[in-house]
């Protein structure tokens, strides 16, 4: 193997991508340019995941904040924008603030207000999602459905905090039609919260999907999703 076959791989993994998420939203009446690529580089180290940018997906999430404080520092020159789509900790926060520019995982009223406390210490406006446990799978993390209003109440009086959407994942082991329900639900509870939502609070974005069923979560609206494996495939 040459020392150019890794970053050819994974430009053709991109493209594929690419091509299968504009089919899914030509399906549902949609255009390409409405769904954001996020690259899952958690799978790679650094020198996989420059070839990601290089082929132009500058969104880049991490499942875990210590792989972003390792990867940023070795990535300046490029133009990154670093999601946070795991778990975050609260006593990871003020490490990990200063390097992200949306934190998909926002799973406690407690991270709340962790992060609106650090974000103003620094001054800033930080992008968030709400996470919505839409399986109630009790390993995953995130807001019931039926607690999802009063933590947009909550983060809504957080001045430095700006509500983009909401985030959700399909249940462990579950079928496309049964993920494709549940992203169905995400984004009807999407529908009825935006209708009564507090002026400064966004609902637009729908960040749902990975590399098994981005299709359906595309199908039922997704604005952004977050693919990993299928980027590398045939090289790990």
């Amino acid at each position: 193997m040459t020392s150019f076959e890794p970053d050819a791989r994974i430009a053709d993994n991109v493209a594929r991508v690419r091509a299968e998420i504009a089919a899914a939203a030509a399906r549902s009446g949609r255009t390409a340019d409405t769904i954001r690529l996020v690259a899952a580089t958690k799978y790679v180290d650094a020198s996989l995941t420059r070839p990601v940018a290089a082929t132009g997906v500058l969104d880049l999430g991490e499942s875990r904040p210590q792989e972003i404080w390792s990867k940023a520092p070795e990535l300046t020159d490029l133009p990154i924008r670093w999601h946070l789509i795991g778990h975050l900790q609260r006593n990871k926060v003020r490490r990990t603030l200063p390097l992200v520019t949306l934190i998909h995982s926002v799973d406690s009223l407690r991270l709340l207000d962790e992060l609106q406390s650090e974000a103003a210490r620094i001054e800033r406006v930080q992008t968030i999602l709400l996470e919505v446990n839409i399986s109630g799978d009790a390993t995953k993390t995130g807001f019931a459905p039926a607690e999802i209003e009063a933590a947009i109440t909550a983060a809504a009086a957080c001045d430095h905090l700006q509500i983009q959407g909401l985030m959700s994942m399909a249940g462990l082991d579950t079928d496309a039609a049964t993920a494709q329900r549940q992203f169905a639900a995400v984004r009807e509870l999407r529908d009825r919260l935006q209708t009564n939502v507090p002026t400064n609070v966004s609902l637009a974005e729908l960040s749902m999907g990975m590399s098994g069923d981005f299709r359906e979560a595309i199908a039922e609206g997704a604005t952004m999703v977050r693919i990993g494996s299928s980027l590398f495939e045939g090289l790990l």
